[in-house]
């Protein structure tokens, strides 16, 4: 279906996005005629951009994904906790991602994971940024915290963040599995022999990256608790990406 076939779709577009509709008579956004259809059109251009990015994500990666989704279930199963870290907006996607696998999915309490993100004590992050610096942030968090089986998941849409680099070294010589997940071309993350399973969202468009990085992270969660509820290998369920796990 091409962009103007989904504009002309009951509950689209105009149903997220009124304001962008054709202005009524009086409405004061009523001599901005071409402003709204510009914006219009870069708001379905950046969807439908998005859908595709996620397309060629599973496309690439489902099967990686699922792996991953397996290892995770099984070191929850034995016990493991999950670290989680990033910078800028990426350590509010590791927060998000902490407290996705602490939640208890569907109220089931048993399902309720323990997960960290290592950026939640602004005193522990300062004390080590100022004291050691900003480059040990996260490994002397993994040092101190991290056990073996254990998870380290950190995200970065640059894949060159030396904090991201030094903790996932630390992780690895600790015994974890580590997981990362990229932007662009994965960045000097994609080199690291330390990340068991990096996954990298191939966009030059940062606010792309971060918006397939959540739905990856997203499907890696609900197939892990899929996973963990029925007692078998997450490599069973499938997913279309879409944050959908049956």
């Amino acid at each position: 279906m091409t962009a103007a076939a989904e504009e002309e779709q009951p509950g689209g577009v105009d149903a997220l996005y009124p304001f962008l509709s054709a202005p009524r008579p009086g409405d004061p956004l009523a001599g901005h005629a071409e402003l709204l259809a510009e914006v219009r059109r870069s708001t379905v251009d950046k969807a439908y951009e998005i859908i595709e990015l996620r397309r060629r994500i599973v496309e690439r990666e489902a099967a990686r994904i699922e792996a991953c989704s397996a290892e995770l279930a099984r070191a929850f199963a034995s016990g493991a906790r999950l670290l989680a870290f990033g910078n800028g907006g990426s350590s509010t996607d590791a927060q998000d991602l902490a407290s996705l696998f602490m939640s208890a999915g569907d109220g089931a309490p048993e399902l309720a994971l323990p997960a960290f993100a290592l950026t939640n004590d602004s005193a522990l992050v300062t004390a080590l940024s100022n004291d050691v610096g900003f480059e040990a942030v996260f490994a002397r968090q993994i040092a101190a915290l991290g056990r073996p089986g254990d998870i380290a998941v950190g995200l970065s849409t640059s894949g060159d963040s030396p904090n991201l680099l030094h903790a996932f070294d630390g992780a690895h010589a600790r015994g974890l599995l580590t997981i990362g997940i990229a932007g662009h071309d994965g960045g000097k993350m994609a080199k690291l022999s330390s990340i068991d399973y990096l996954f990298v969202v191939d966009s030059p468009s940062v606010h792309r990256i971060q918006e397939a990085q959540t739905t990856i992270y997203h499907v890696l969660w609900e197939l892990t608790l899929a996973a963990l509820a029925r007692g078998g290998p997450a490599g069973t369920a499938t997913t279309d990406l879409g944050g959908t796990a049956r």
